[in-house]
């Protein structure tokens, strides 16, 4: 049966932790350094003027393609929030056909912009379509709890029960208050399955809360990584994750 890498990460829409430096072209090396897939990205800018004229390495289109690159021809981005310079949101990119792609507005009233961005692959030698929801979740508690019965009322509505579905990004979840919910939608979490705990990827240099996850179901994840050394310590605010996806 096939396997592939999925990589999550928070890009700090190009710039390091304290947004000192833009490091967006030293991001794309590293990222394109693990062999991944399928990168699932949150707060990647699709445009931002002020920043274009401020910094001379800016690409001149928007991030994910230029993260993109020639390593993933298929990428899809949904735009959460915008503002008068641009707006930014989730991104996939993939080395696997994107058959169709839909962006869920999951924002609460009033509070920060948030979304899903729900893709389905074609993976060659796979039997069924696999199916990729990117999230980025809100920073209160009761906004979470709102934000994840949406996702899972789109799998229960959109996902067929035997179809492979990983669901990775930025869950905020630092409390771990958001895993019954997400197990009554049959998810399970690939760090907590191999290592007891789900991952501590926030501050990205002293990692210390565990916001960042990798969901899956009808696969399995097994050899789960978090990318906490250099050069992804200085690379943005959230260290990244890492896993291989089998049936």
């Amino acid at each position: 049966m096939p396997a592939f890498n999925v990589l999550t990460l928070n890009a700090h829409m190009g710039f390091n932790l304290l947004n000192r430096r833009f490091v967006l072209p030293e991001l794309r090396e590293a990222i394109r350094s693990v062999s991944a897939d399928v990168v699932f990205l949150q707060e990647v800018l699709g445009e931002h003027a002020h920043y274009a004229r401020k910094h001379l390495n800016w690409p001149e289109g928007p991030q994910y393609e230029f993260l993109a690159d020639t390593l993933w021809p298929q990428f899809a981005y949904g735009r959460n929030a915008v503002y008068p310079h641009g707006h930014h949101g989730n991104a996939l990119l993939s080395k696997f056909p994107i058959v169709r792609h839909d962006n869920r507005d999951i924002s609460i009233h009033g509070s920060e912009e948030r979304g899903l961005l729900h893709c389905v692959l074609d993976v060659p030698g796979a039997a069924e379509e696999v199916h990729t929801i990117c999230v980025h979740l809100g920073l209160l508690e009761s906004h979470r709890q709102q934000q994840l019965s949406l996702l899972c009322e789109i799998i229960e509505r959109e996902v067929p029960a035997h179809a492979p579905l990983v669901v990775a990004g930025d869950f905020n979840d630092w409390r771990r208050k958001g895993h019954a919910l997400l197990a009554r939608c049959g998810l399970q979490e690939v760090f907590e399955q191999h290592r007891g705990a789900v991952a501590r990827t926030f501050p990205a240099r002293w990692p210390l809360l565990p916001v960042d996850r990798i969901y899956v179901r009808g696969v399995r994840g097994v050899e789960p990584r978090v990318l906490a050394a250099r050069p992804w310590s200085h690379l943005s605010d959230h260290a990244p994750l890492l896993a291989r996806i089998e049936w």
